[in-house]
């Protein structure tokens, strides 16, 4: 059995691109009045596996898509060299950072995860939040 062949690949890529990463409730709803969904649930899947559920924002930065298309899906853009630069993965830690602003007295609190997929999947619970981080997390993903 083949299940990474390049067709599926763009069938699954053109449903996250009508659908979007949505909440469970979303996609549910998407999956029962759409035959193209219901004919592909591993599509399905991945777009609730991709969800923030709405508990954060996702930055996107893909270095080769552009703000649109990223946009359109649910997500937030950002350029990819800026934020490299901003968010050095090489200095963060997994877990909360403070990262140093322009203005040296200001300091952004960000949460990183080195491997996001495994990241989104994770229950608030399991993580220290103070009440004013819980609702304004920034979350980036690095592909580089």
């Amino acid at each position: 059995m083949v299940l990474n062949t390049p067709r599926l690949r763009i069938e699954i890529d053109a449903l996250i691109r009508q659908f979007g990463y949505r909440t469970t409730p979303e996609v549910l709803k998407h999956l029962s009045e759409n035959r193209s969904l219901m004919k592909n649930l591993s599509a399905a899947a991945h777009l609730i596996h991709g969800s923030s559920e709405g508990r954060f924002r996702i930055t996107y930065c893909p270095g080769h898509l552009t703000k649109d298309e990223i946009e359109s899906v649910g997500f937030e853009y950002a350029p990819l060299d800026e934020m490299l630069h901003r968010y050095d993965p090489n200095t963060l830690q997994d877990g909360w950072n403070e990262i140093e602003l322009t203005n040296e007295s200001e300091k952004e609190k960000v949460f990183y995860i080195s491997n996001p997929a495994v990241g989104l999947w994770a229950f608030k619970d399991r993580f220290e939040l103070s009440e004013a981080s819980n609702k304004y997390v920034t979350f980036f993903l690095f592909l580089v």
